[in-house]
């Protein structure tokens, strides 16, 4: 499925077991048992790919009983792949509308009744806390916002065919860096941040606010830089929660979706200083590395596409000299 479109490279490790004695000795090091349930049919695929605070694999898994024990310092996310996973862990039943979150150590069991395809994302302990996590050593169960939940699946098969297909974009720090950046706030959505977090405090609103103005300061301040939401909260002093929660307040959007508005206002203002400028470049200056998505985003918001904005910058520039 995932497996057959992807083939491996520099960014991306692919491995494939046929059998399960092939399948154990990488099982082992991870110390997780696992019980086949259907010898003949066994079939087992892994896809990985590295982004400098985060691991990505991406499991074709099989019927079976699984014993683990999982060691996420940083935290981790399981993420169905598919809309037809079925699984159970300790009693719990498990589908495609769920995904698990962990940070810390936990002894898993589950029992898989079919093949099943997942992504196991697990996140440096160096990585900013996003607030997802609210003590270790704990797994918990959440049902996925359906529209969050698609969103983060496609991010990481994109990032996986990227891996496939463009590996030198992983081999500089800044594009993995963005590529990274896209799913942490991916994530941020799927964890559905809550705004109203701080609804007690008796300034919430003009905190609010202030936080907002300090962001379209910052992006104003520095109108070609990254924007990566652990350091933006860093630099404003609050947490990526609560960064979150006031752009949800003060602009109705989630923290996301508010970034690549920006991101997206801001290439608009380069292509409309024209000059050698190529819509590439300027797309991937500002972080979208999947052209075809940046191309329709943009026409969502400004109706019109990218090369006809730096067309007609072009031809101002030419007509004005």
């Amino acid at each position: 499925m995932f497996f057959d479109a992807l083939a491996p490279s520099s960014a991306l490790q692919l491995i494939r077991f046929s059998d399960v004695d092939a399948f154990r000795p990488a099982e082992s090091m991870e110390d997780a048992r696992s019980i086949p349930l259907d010898v003949a049919n066994f079939a087992a695929a892994r896809a990985i790919v590295n982004l400098p605070g985060c691991r990505i694999i991406v499991a074709r898994s099989f019927a079976r009983i699984l014993d683990t024990a999982y060691r996420a310092p940083g935290g981790m996310v399981i993420l169905p792949m598919t809309d037809e996973l079925r699984a159970s862990s300790s009693g719990i039943e498990l589908d495609s509308r769920v995904f698990i979150a962990l940070r810390g150590n936990h002894h898993c069991h589950f029992v898989e009744h079919q093949t099943n395809y997942h992504a196991l994302i697990m996140f440096s302990p160096a990585l900013r806390d996003r607030g997802w996590f609210d003590r270790a050593d704990a797994l918990w169960v959440r049902i996925a916002d359906p529209v969050a939940h698609l969103y983060a699946r496609q991010l990481v098969l994109d990032i996986l065919r990227t891996a496939s297909v463009e590996p030198h974009m992983f081999e500089t720090t800044e594009v993995a860096a963005h590529l990274q950046e896209g799913l942490l706030l991916a994530l941020d959505d799927l964890f559905q941040i809550d705004p109203s977090s701080d609804r007690t405090a008796p300034n919430a609103g003009a905190r609010s606010a202030r936080l907002v103005q300090q962001i379209d300061d910052y992006v104003a301040a520095y109108p070609t830089a990254p924007i990566y939401t652990a350091n933006l909260a860093g630099e404003l002093g609050v947490s990526v929660r609560t960064l979150g929660g006031a752009v949800s307040k003060v602009r109705g959007m989630s923290l996301h979706q508010y970034i690549r508005l920006k991101r997206l206002w801001a290439t608009r203002s380069r292509l409309l200083k024209g000059g050698g400028a190529t819509v590439a470049t300027c797309a991937r200056a500002q972080g979208f590395h999947h052209l075809g998505e940046f191309a329709a985003a943009y026409r969502a918001t400004f109706h019109e596409a990218p090369s006809d904005t730096l067309a007609r910058a072009r031809h101002t520039c030419r007509s004005a000299s």
